[in-house]
């Protein structure tokens, strides 16, 4: 059984991600832990509150959280629900990040799904910073899914990767039942002047090989310019349903963050976002 854990802020795009979660793993069992963190709420409007009045909203916030959770889970379950389908609903007295971390430990999730927001919200860019210091931090895959996509299966998946990072197994293994379960093909793009790899490289290139062996595997380089257009190109070039990067220190994903060419994907990509950690579980 897959588990899945979806953050919520019970807005329009909390609810589209939750929705693409089901119809992403239709067929398959899986639990959905509906999350919703309340800790700012509480500390964010009584900050030179008294003890009392803390503990008296804590638990107003708590009672109307669990409320306001049951009543979600109850509007996307169907009628027949899928009985494939379990629903397990969190409400937690915590900071959004710390709190889906916390819970990603005690519960080994699998998968977390969030919703991003449009081109047309408040943010210049579709991946807010919550969204970012989840993709940053959080202890396994985070998939984003941009504000009005329509669910449709991936048959194509752009994962662009410069082989440096010790993949970890199980995160693969991910992409590999996705990918395998929809007969998509996967495109590793590694964006480079030099024809040739590094031993390292080599090693990393045929571990990806080995463990992904369920979709159809396609290598392909390109040439170095700005990292977000080539990535977009080839978004439209293989008209792909899915991209997909790796998270670690000194990463290529971190390199984009931290030169913030993120902001032109986050603003233009219409696909979901698949962050894979390479950090220690």
């Amino acid at each position: 059984m897959k588990t899945v854990l979806i953050p919520t802020d019970f807005s329009k795009n909390a609810l589209h991600a939750l929705q693409y979660a089901q119809e992403l793993f239709k067929c398959e069992r899986a639990c959905f832990f509906v999350m919703h963190t309340y800790g700012e709420e509480v500390y964010g409007t009584y900050k030179t509150a008294s003890k009392e009045d803390i503990e008296r909203l804590k638990e107003e916030k708590r009672e109307l959280s669990e409320k306001k959770l049951d009543e979600l889970v109850n509007s996307v379950m169907g009628e027949p629900p899928n009985p494939l389908h379990n629903f397990e609903t969190v409400a937690s007295f915590d900071t959004l990040v710390d709190g889906v971390n916390d819970f990603v430990d005690q519960m080994n999730i699998d998968l977390v799904i969030m919703g991003t927001k449009g081109e047309t919200s408040d943010h210049k860019t579709t991946f807010g910073s919550f969204t970012i210091e989840i993709f940053k931090y959080v202890k396994c895959p985070v998939l984003a899914i941009p504000e009005g996509f329509e669910y449709r299966q991936p048959k194509a998946i752009l994962f662009p990767t410069d082989y440096m990072l010790p993949y970890k197994r199980r995160e693969l293994k991910l992409l590999g039942d996705l990918a395998g379960k929809f007969k998509s093909k996967i495109h590793c793009l590694y964006i480079t002047d030099f024809e040739e790899l590094s031993p390292r490289q080599e090693d990393n290139k045929l571990f990806l090989e080995g463990t992904l062996t369920k979709p159809y595997l396609y290598f392909e380089t390109a040439p170095v310019k700005n990292k977000a257009e080539i990535i977009l190109e080839h978004i439209d070039k293989k008209e792909a349903g899915m991209l997909v990067m790796m998270n670690s220190r000194h990463s290529f994903f971190e390199d984009m963050l931290y030169r913030s060419t993120v902001d032109l994907l986050g603003l233009k990509i219409k696909i979901p976002f698949m962050v894979m950690q390479n950090l220690k579980r």
